[in-house]
This record gives C-alpha cells, structure tokens and sequence, in this order.
C-alpha cells in the first residue's frame, strides 16, 4: 500500500467493479464468442457481419444517440436489431420496438451475451475483503459495465449498484458519484472509491471531491504505464487492504 495524500476518516466505500473486483477482457471476449455461436446458429445474414460490419453499426448508433455511448446494454440491443434486420448504419434507428419476432430475437441475443457475460467467481479473497468492510461500512457499486451483481455473488455486500446508463453518463463524469453520496447522506470528502482506471476512477471521483484508492487485479499496477493526470489518495497491493481504513 502506498499513500500519495492524506485520507480523511473514512465512512463508505464505492467501488468499481470490472477489472477492480475481476479480470473483465477474458470474460467479455467469452460472451462474445457464445452470442456470435448463437448467432451463427439462428441467424444466418447477421453471421455473415465482419467485425469491421459490427463496429460501423456501433459507432452509427452512438453518432445518432451520444447517450448510447453510456449504456452498454441499450447499445448492444440498438445494434443487434440493425443486424438481424439487415440495416445499413447509414439507416440505422436508436428507436427500439418491444413487440414482435425481431424484438424476441434481439431479446434472445442480448439473453445469450449477458448470461454468459455474467458466467464467472469471483476469488475468494475478494468475497472475503468485500465482507470483511460491508459489515462495518455501507459500500455502493459504480459501474460503467452491466454485469449481473446477483449472478456472480456480490449483491448482497452493497447498498445498491449504480450503472451507466442513458440517463446517467458514465465515469469520469461525476453523476453518479454525486448520486452515490447522496443515496448514502455522507459527505463525498468521507467516502473511498476504490477502481483501477486512472481516469475513469481516480480522476471521476477526485473531480466529485470524493477519496480515490487505486487497485487493478488484470494487469501490473505501474503508474508509469498510466495515463496519470491525477494521482490516488492511496494505492492497494490487495483489496484486503481496504480493512486498514475500517
């Protein structure tokens, strides 16, 4: 653990969650694979995409809706329906309808993805440090990502999870840490936020006058190699160390 600037009691905790509590990349690039195999299977003229293909949709969407490039889900739904109805990103439409064959298929997709984008344990030592400071402080998650928090066995350590979305921009901006400070009535200059991007975490909760501990379980933890404009309160070796500030 390394200090870089004095900490402030701490009464709560937010933390992030992709690439802090688990290693996302491998887990994200398996849902991948398991909706393009469900694809193939069910629908033939979107598996003939390219990647490039599914790119062009994406960036069309977000160009019609910046909004979109804040939720994950609502993206990946809007693209789905643009390849599986054989649209062009020149016609590509953010409008979703909720009825009908296309929209189960869509549904059907999305299903496939987020069952298996969620498919994975957390290590035990995680589990332990999310107890061992949920039982003395109340703990918010703040996500950029859409992970199943039931599914992989962390809901119960937090006051709630709050992801990005349409109607909440994603970290950096300070929405949702300004959310989080209110939904737990404790001045954001006692809370820790605990995440490992530099920007997206350190700088997002830095700029929302919060605490920020930097932790990265899915790759060296070198400031060097950082895109650092902003520097932690403190630097975890391991999550058991947040224990030192209960």
């Amino acid at each position: 653990m390394q200090f870089f600037r004095s900490i402030n009691k701490v009464e709560a905790m937010t933390f992030d969650l992709d690439d802090t509590l688990y290693n996302n990349e491998p887990i994200i690039q398996r849902a991948e694979q398991a909706l393009q195999a469900h694809i193939a299977r069910h629908h033939k003229n979107a598996a003939a995409l390219s990647s490039q293909d599914w790119q062009a949709l994406k960036r069309a969407a977000i160009k019609k809706d910046l909004r979109l490039a804040s939720d994950m889900g609502q993206l990946r739904r809007v693209v789905l329906t643009a390849a599986l109805a054989n649209t062009t990103p020149e016609k590509l439409t953010t409008e979703l309808k909720h009825d009908g064959e296309l929209s189960d298929a869509v549904e059907a997709c999305f299903n496939c993805f987020y069952d298996a984008r969620s498919d994975f344990e957390l290590a035990d030592d995680v589990h332990a440090a999310l107890k061992a400071v949920s039982n003395q402080l109340p703990l918010i998650g703040i996500t950029n990502g859409n992970v199943n928090a039931e599914k992989i066995g962390i809901d119960g350590y937090f006051e709630t999870i709050l992801h990005a979305s349409t109607s909440r921009p994603m970290k950096p901006a300070r929405d949702m840490f300004d959310e989080a400070a209110a939904r737990l009535h404790i001045a954001p200059k006692h809370i820790l936020h605990v995440g490992d991007n530099i920007i997206k975490d350190v700088q997002g909760a830095v700029n929302a006058g919060y605490q920020a501990a930097w932790f990265a379980c899915n790759r060296p933890m070198t400031l060097a190699n950082e895109p650092v404009s902003v520097l932690p309160h403190v630097a975890l070796d391991n999550l058991n160390e947040l224990t030192h500030f209960l």
